[in-house]
């Protein structure tokens, strides 16, 4: 079976010249924006052993994580 990429996003980072900008336009919207980067990944195949400490780890983390 072929495997689906799947978009994955973060919180971007930005540079002071886009943070200014976007700060202006919160201030002529009068809301809070939050800028996000996103990215095509792959996820890997896991087998149940590797799926099972994944899980573990994300409830001990308080985090999703993807295996790629």
């Amino acid at each position: 079976a072929k495997r689906r990429s799947v978009m994955l996003c973060n919180i971007a980072k930005l540079e002071n010249d886009k943070l200014e900008a976007i700060q202006k336009l919160e201030k002529e919207v009068g809301k809070t924006l939050v800028a996000f980067s996103c990215h095509d990944v792959k996820p890997a195949e896991l087998s149940d052993d590797q799926l099972s400490k994944i899980k573990a780890a994300e409830d001990e983390i308080g985090f999703a994580l993807v295996a790629v």
